[in-house]
Order: structure tokens, then C-alpha cells, then sequence
């Protein structure tokens, strides 16, 4: 049989285990680096560094707003160029559909202006009869 696993944790378990991980790695032993990653930097709040990192910090939030405001153009750029497309598709489909229908029509006057000349045709022949008989 598996054994039984605990299925659902409390919060006591998950802080406790943390807590104890982060005690184990904050032993002694541990250099510096790794101090600065898991407690957070130590030192002064103020002074010429930290305007560095503010000014640093000002840079990169401009960068992020730039960045965004590109990628809302290009969304809606994407957005225009699907709506051109339907558009292009739906021109394309109507030329299609306009010029099957005129050699349709084409067609239709073409027998059309036969049908009239075989009327004339006719109607010049029965004249002649008509003259021919007469004299």
C-alpha cells in the first residue's frame, strides 16, 4: 500500500519550514553575497548612493513606460492590420463576385445583339419576299 501523504498544509507548516530553511541558510558559513540576496542590502538608507539607485530606479520605470506605451501601439497596430485584412479579403471576394457577374452580363448582351441581328435578318428577308411577289 502507498503511504498516506498530508494532502492539505496549515500555515504554521509552510512558515515553519521557511523559517527554519532561511535560519540554515543564514548560518555562519554563508558570504556575503548570499547574505545580500536573502536578507536584503545593509547599509545606509541615505547618501550619494542611494540617489544613484533612485536616479538609476527613475531611469528604469521611464524605460518600463516607454516600453509599455510601445507595446500598446503595437497591439494596436496589429489590431489595424487584422481590420485592413478583413477589409482586403472582403474587396478581394467582391472583385471576384464583380467580375464573374460581367461576364455573366457579357454574356447575356452578347446573345442578346444575336438574338436582334436574327430578328433583322429575318425581317430583311420577309421584306424581300414580300417585294419579290409583289412585282
Amino acid at each position: 500500500m502507498p503511504p498516506k501523504f498530508k494532502r492539505h498544509l496549515n500555515d504554521d507548516d509552510v512558515t515553519g519550514s521557511v523559517k527554519s530553511e532561511r535560519r540554515n541558510l543564514l548560518e555562519d558559513d554563508s558570504d556575503e553575497e548570499e547574505d545580500f540576496f536573502l536578507r536584503g542590502p545593509s547599509g545606509p538608507r541615505f547618501g550619494p548612493r542611494n540617489d544613484k539607485i533612485k536616479h538609476v530606479q527613475n531611469q528604469v520605470d521611464e524605460v518600463i513606460d516607454v516600453m509599455q506605451e510601445n507595446i500598446t501601439k503595437v497591439i494596436e497596430r496589429g489590431e489595424r492590420l487584422d481590420e485592413l485584412q478583413d477589409k482586403s479579403e472582403s474587396l478581394s471576394d467582391n472583385a471576384t463576385a464583380f467580375s464573374n457577374r460581367s461576364k455573366q452580363l457579357r454574356r447575356q448582351m452578347w446573345w442578346r445583339g444575336c438574338k436582334i441581328k436574327a430578328i433583322m435578318a429575318l425581317v430583311a428577308v420577309i421584306l424581300l419576299l414580300v417585294i419579290i411577289r409583289i412585282l
